[in-house]
C-alpha cells in the first residue's frame, strides 16, 4: 500500500453527545487524497438531507410515471395487444430487475458521493469506463428531460390546441396555436421553469416532487375508479388522428365500451399501424423503445445521490420499492383499458384516457404534473452528473466552469448547460423521435452498472462484501445480455454508434486523464490471470478497496507444518501465497546448489495438500537473512509478500503430520496409484524431525538450534521495518482442518465453530484501543476467514475488554457500529479485566517505588519526563512494544492467558491476538518472547497478528 490510502479513522472513545448532534454516518470519516476532488470541495458540501421516501421513492415514481402512465399506455395496448404489452413489460422489468440489483449491490458497499450511477461506475471501474459512460449517462438524461417535455407539449396541444388542419375547435378552450415552432415554443416556456426549480437547489425539487406525487397518486386512483364508475361512450377523436384530405380518412370517433368480453378479445393479439403523430409505421422494437422510457427512471433516486442522508441505506429500498409499484400499476392499466376500449380509440387517441375520467380535467393535471416532474428529475439528474464528472477532472479544462457551485452547495452551473443542451434535443419536436436514442442511452448505462458490479464480483475483493446480497454474477450478465440484445433490436445503427462514441470517450480518457486514486478494478481482474498479465499489474495503482493478503509462510520442515500450511491458505483471498524456506550454507563452499534438487519435493508436497501456493527458497548463512532475502526479492510487481507468517518459538515437540495426512489421502483417494503403495513418494524427501531428547531451542516446525531466541525476534523487527505485517502462528501442530470443518463439529450437539477475536494490545492495558492500524487489520484477516467457503458457517466472536468504571454499553455499541460500518458480522462480548488490570498497575507502584528510593533525586525529573513523552506519544504507543516491557509481571501475563481461557466456551478453531512491536532495545528481546509464550501458553491454535497497513475501507 502506498501512502496515498487512506486510512480509517474511527473512534470508540466519541461520547455520545457528540454522535447524537451529527447525522447518521454513512461509514467511518475517510481522510481523503491529497488534492482529491473530495478534499478540495469538502468545505462546500452541505449534510445530506434528503430521507428515502422524498430523495428514493418519490423521484423514482415519478420518473416512471411520466409519458408511459398517462400518454402510451393506450398506444403501447393498441399497437402491441395485450399480450404482447405484458410480455413488453415483463421483458422491461427483467432488464432493469437486473440493473436494480446490481445498483443495490454497489451502493451498499460503502459510501457513496454525488453523481450516482456515475460515481458507481466510476469507482468500480476506474475512470476510463466511469467518465465515458458518465457522458452517455449524462446524455441519456439530457434527452430524457427533453423527451418529458415534449410530451408535457403534447399533452398540452392535445388540450389546448387550435387543430392544425385550419378545421374549427371543438372546444371553447382550444385556443393555443398549434404548429412545430409554436409547440418548440411551449417545451421552451417548459424547459425554463425546470430550469428555475433546479436553480433553486434540492429541496425545493424535493418540496416540488412531493406535491406532484400527491396530485399523480390522486389521478391514478380517479383512473382506475373511472374505469368501472364511467358508463360506455361515444369519444371523439383527435383531428390529426381521423386523417387529411392527401392521406387515408379513419374514423372520427370511437367507442369506451365499458368491461366487455368482445372488446378484450379484441385487444388481445398484435396490430401494428402508423404512429398518426409522427407517420411512422410502427413495429415491436419502435413500440419498445416508446414504452421502456417508462422503465428508466430508476436511477432518478441514484442521481440524488448527493443529497440523500444515508444513500447505501435508501437506494436499495426506494429504488426496489418503485421498480415493485410501477410494474403492478403498468399492468393493472394495461389488463383494464384491454378489457374497456376499442382498439381504434388505443390507436389514434393517445389522451383517451382524460375522455373516460369521472372528470376530464384530472388526467390533464396528472399528465402535466407528472410529465413535468420527470422532466426536472431527468434535469437535475443530469446536472449532477456534469457537476461530478467535472469535478473529478477527467475531461482537463473543459469541464472546469461546471465545478461552479451556490452557497448551498447547488451546481448552478452544471445546471444551465445541461439545460441548454435539452433546449438543444427540443429541435426534435416529436416525443416519439427521440424516444428510440433516449432508451438506448439508458440500455447501455444500465449495461454498464453491470459490467461494475459483475468486475467487483468476479475480482472476489475482500473488501466487495455489500450489505445487500440478493444478487451474483448470474444476474449481472443477465442484465448485460438483455440490455445488448434490446439496444440491438431497438436500433442497431443508434445501439453500434453509442457504443463506439462510449469506446471513443474510454480511448481519450484514457490517454488524457491524470490518474486517478479512486482504485482500479482492472489490477483486481488480472490478478487471477496473473501468468498471462502479470506485466500489467502496476504498483503505483495499489488500492486498499482491493488489497488481499498476500502471505509469505517460512517454513523449516513440512513434516511438522501441515495444519498451519492448509490453514493460511484459507485466509489468503485468493492472494498470493509464498512457502518459504532457508537452508543454510555457502555457495562458494559446495559444488552445486542444493536447493535445486528440492523443488520436486515441495512442488508436490503443494499438490498433495492441494492448496494454491508457489515455493521460494532460498541459501543463506543465517535464517535472519535467509529471511530477509525472501521478502526482498519474492514476487513480481503488483504479486510481492505483503504478510510474514512465522512458527512460534517454544520447545513443543513437533509432530511428523504429513505421513498421517499421505496415509488417510492414499487410502481413501489412492492418490499415487497402486504401484506406488510402498514406495516413498518425493514428498517425503524432507528431513526427519528430531527427537524429544533434543527438542530444546527448535520452533514448531523442527527448526534446530540453528536459529535461536534473540535471531527469532530480530527476524520479526525485520519485516515491520520492511512494512511488512507479521503473523506467528503457535500451536498449529496439533490443527486438523478436516476435523475442525467437519459436518460433526459443527452440529447442534457437538457445537458451532467459532474464531475468537482479541484485537486489543494485551501487553498495554492502560492503552487498550479498538482502531488502530494493527487492530484494523485483525478485524480484517478474521472477517476473510469467515468469508471462505468452508468457514462461512464458523461464527466470529468479539471480545471487549472493559473496565468497570467505563461505560461497557456505550464502547458495545460503538463496537458494534463500527463492525456493521465494516460489513463484518460478529458477536461482541464485553470482559471485564479489572482484576488483571489492577495486577499490571500493581506491578508499575512496585517498579515506581524502587526506582524512588534508588534515585529520591533525579526521580521527579525523570517521571516528568517520562510523563511528557508518554503523552506526546498517545496516539502512536498503541501500535509499539511499550518501553516498560520489563515491568510486566508473570502474575498479570498468566491472568490475561486465564482470562482469555475462560471466555473460551466452547472453545474456538482458532484464535486472532493482538502481536505488539518487539521492543527498541534488543537487550530486552527474549523478555519479550518470554511474555508472548506466558501470554498463549496453552491456548490452543493461536494466531499473534500485527498490521503495519490500512487494508479495510467504507469507500465504494
Amino acid at each position: 500500500m502506498t501512502e496515498r490510502t487512506p486510512l480509517l479513522h474511527y473512534r470508540l472513545s466519541t461520547s455520545v453527545n457528540e454522535s447524537e448532534s451529527r447525522p447518521p454516518p454513512v461509514g467511518p470519516a475517510v481522510e481523503p487524497h491529497p488534492g482529491s476532488p473530495r478534499e478540495r470541495t469538502t468545505p462546500q458540501r452541505q449534510p445530506k438531507k434528503l430521507p428515502t421516501f422524498f430523495g428514493v421513492v418519490i423521484p423514482t415514481l415519478l420518473s416512471m410515471f411520466s409519458v408511459v402512465v398517462f400518454l402510451r399506455i393506450g398506444f403501447v395496448v393498441g399497437q402491441c395487444g395485450l399480450y404482447q404489452a405484458i410480455a413488453m413489460f415483463l421483458v422491461a422489468y427483467f432488464i432493469i430487475s437486473m440493473t436494480v440489483l446490481s445498483v443495490c449491490a454497489i451502493s451498499t458497499n460503502g459510501a457513496l458521493d454525488a453523481g450516482g450511477a456515475y460515481y458507481m461506475i466510476s469507482r468500480a471501474l476506474g475512470p476510463e469506463f466511469g467518465g465515458s459512460i458518465g457522458i452517455m449517462f449524462f446524455l441519456a438524461n439530457v434527452c430524457g428531460s427533453a423527451l418529458f417535455v415534449l410530451g408535457l407539449v403534447e399533452a398540452v396541444v392535445a388540450t389546448f390546441g387550435v387543430p392544425e388542419d385550419g378545421t374549427v375547435a371543438n372546444m371553447s378552450y382550444q385556443v393555443l396555436p398549434s404548429g412545430y415552432w409554436w409547440s418548440l415554443l411551449y417545451a421552451t416556456t417548459i424547459a425554463l421553469l425546470c430550469l428555475l426549480v433546479c436553480l433553486v437547489g434540492a429541496h425545493i425539487y424535493a418540496k416540488t416532487t412531493f406535491i406532484i406525487f400527491l396530485v399523480v397518486m390522486f389521478v391514478l386512483v380517479t383512473i382506475f375508479i373511472s374505469f368501472f364508475a364511467v358508463r360506455p361512450r361515444t369519444i371523439n377523436l383527435p383531428s390529426s388522428a381521423t386523417g387529411n384530405r392527401s392521406g387515408p380518412m379513419f374514423p372520427t370517433t370511437a367507442n369506451f365500451t365499458g368491461f366487455k368480453l368482445d372488446t378484450l378479445q379484441g385487444n388481445l393479439f398484435a396490430d401494428y399501424t402508423v404512429d398518426y403523430t409522427t407517420g411512422t409505421m410502427m413495429t415491436f422494437a419502435t413500440v419498445f423503445a416508446v414504452m421502456f422510457n417508462g422503465c428508466t427512471g430508476i436511477m432518478a433516486g441514484s442521481n440524488m445521490s448527493g443529497d440523500l442522508k444515508n444513500p447505501s441505506y435508501s437506494i436499495p429500498r426506494g429504488t426496489i420499492t418503485a421498480v415493485i409499484f410501477t410494474f403492478i400499476i403498468y399492468n393493472l392499466l394495461s389488463v383494464l383499458v384491454a378489457c374497456s376500449c376499442d382498439r381504434v380509440l388505443l390507436q389514434r387517441d393517445y389522451s383517451f384516457l382524460r375522455d373516460i375520467n369521472v372528470w376530464q380535467p384530472f388526467v390533464t393535471i396528472g399528465v402535466y404534473s407528472s410529465t413535468l416532474s420527470a422532466a426536472m428529475s431527468n434535469l437535475i439528474g443530469a446536472s449532477r452528473i456534469l457537476y461530478a464528472l467535472a469535478r473529478d477532472d477527467l475531461f482537463g479544462k473543459v469541464l472546469s466552469p461546471a465545478k461552479k457551485t451556490s452557497h448551498s452547495g447547488n451546481p448552478w452551473v452544471s445546471v444551465l448547460i445541461s439545460w441548454f443542451l435539452v433546449q438543444l434535443v427540443l429541435f426534435s419536436g416529436k416525443l416519439n423521435t427521440i424516444a428510440s436514442i433516449v432508451t438506448i442511452f439508458f440500455l447501455l448505462v444500465y449495461a454498464a452498472v453491470d459490467l461494475a458490479c459483475l468486475a467487483l464480483e468476479w475480482a472476489s475483493a475482500p473488501n466487495f462484501r455489500p450489505t445487500f446480497r440478493y444478487f451474483t454474477w448470474h444476474t449481472c450478465v443477465l442484465g448485460i445480455v438483455g440490455c445488448a440484445i434490446m439496444m440491438f433490436l431497438i436500433n442497431a445503427i443508434y445501439a453500434s454508434a453509442s457504443i463506439a462514441f462510449m469506446l471513443l470517450l474510454l480511448l481519450l480518457i484514457h490517454y488524457l486523464s491524470p490518474t486517478s486514486s479512486w482504485g482500479y478494478i482492472s489490477q483486481a481482474l488480472i490478478f487471477h490471470q496473473v501468468r498471462k498479465y502479470l506485466l500489467m499489474l502496476d504498483v503505483r495503482k495499489d488500492h486498499v478497496k482491493f488489497w488481499r493478503p498476500q502471505i509469505l509462510l517460512m517454513v523449516s520442515n513440512p513434516r511438522s507444518s501441515v495444519g498451519l500450511i492448509t490453514f493460511i491458505n484459507d485466509i489468503k483471498k485468493s492472494g498470493l501465497y509464498v512457502l518459504g524456506h532457508v537452508q543454510l550454507g555457502d555457495l562458494n563452499k559446495l559444488p552445486s546448489d542444493p536447493l535445486q534438487s528440492q523443488y520436486d519435493s515441495w512442488l508436490c508436497l503443494v499438490d498433495h495438500l492441494n492448496i494454491k501456493a508457489f515455493v521460494n527458497l532460498t541459501l543463506a548463512d543465517s535464517v535472519r537473512h535467509g529471511v530477509q532475502h525472501l521478502l526482498f526479492i519474492s514476487g513480481l510487481g503488483g504479486m510481492r509478500p505483503n504478510t510474514l507468517v512465522l512458527g512460534f518459538y517454544d520447545d513443543c515437540l513437533p509432530k511428523d503430520k504429513l505421513i498421517d495426512s499421505f496415509l488417510s489421502t492414499s487410502q481413501s483417494t489412492d492418490q499415487f496409484g497402486p504401484s506406488q503403495d510402498f514406495e516413498q513418494p518425493p514428498l517425503f524427501h524432507f528431513a526427519s524431525l528430531r527427537g524429544s531428547s533434543d527438542r530444546q531451542g527448535y520452533d514448531e516446525f523442527g527448526n534446530g538450534k540453528v536459529l535461536g531466541p534473540q535471531e527469532y525476534v530480530a527476524i520479526i523487527a525485520d519485516a515491520m521495518k520492511m512494512l511488512k505485517n507479521v503473523v506467528l502462528a503457535r500451536y498449529f501442530n496439533m490443527f486438523d482442518r478436516a476435523l475442525v470443518l467437519s459436518p460433526q463439529s459443527s452440529s447442534p450437539g457437538m457445537g458451532a465453530v467459532y474464531v475468537d477475536v482479541w484485537p486489543v494490545n494485551l501487553l498495554r492495558p492502560d492503552s487498550c484501543s479498538y482502531v488502530d492500524t494493527c487492530s484494523l487489520f485483525l478485524l480484517q484477516l478474521a472477517c476473510i476467514l469467515n468469508m471462505v467457503r468452508a468457514w462461512r458457517k464458523a461464527t466470529l466472536r468479539l471480545f471487549l475488554c472493559v473496565e468497570s468504571g467505563r461505560s461497557v454499553r456505550g464502547s458495545e455499541e460503538k463496537l458494534g457500529q463500527l463492525l456493521k460500518e465494516l460489513r463484518i458480522k460478529a458477536q461482541v462480548y464485553p470482559v471485564p479485566w479489572d482484576q488483571q488490570v489492577a495486577l499490571h498497575w500493581q506491578r508499575q507502584g512496585e517498579w515506581s517505588k524502587k526506582q524512588t528510593s534508588q534515585s529520591p533525586d533525579t526521580n521527579k525529573e525523570e517521571k516528568k519526563l517520562r510523563t511528557d513523552e508518554e503523552e506526546e506519544n498517545e496516539d502512536d504507543y498503541v501500535n509499539s512494544f511499550p518501553s516498560n516491557a520489563t515491568r510486566l509481571s508473570d502474575d498479570y501475563l498468566s491472568a490475561v492467558n486465564m482470562l482469555i481461557l475462560d471466555q473460551s466456551h466452547p472453545p474456538p478453531a482458532v484464535r486472532f491476538l493482538y502481536l505488539p512491536r518487539p521492543p527498541a532495545d534488543t537487550r530486552r528481546y527474549s523478555a519479550y518472547l518470554n511474555q508472548l509464550e506466558l501470554l498463549t501458553r496453552d491456548l490452543g491454535p493461536t494466531l499473534l497478528i500485527h498490521g503495519v497497513t490500512p487494508v479495510i475501507t467504507t469507500d465504494l
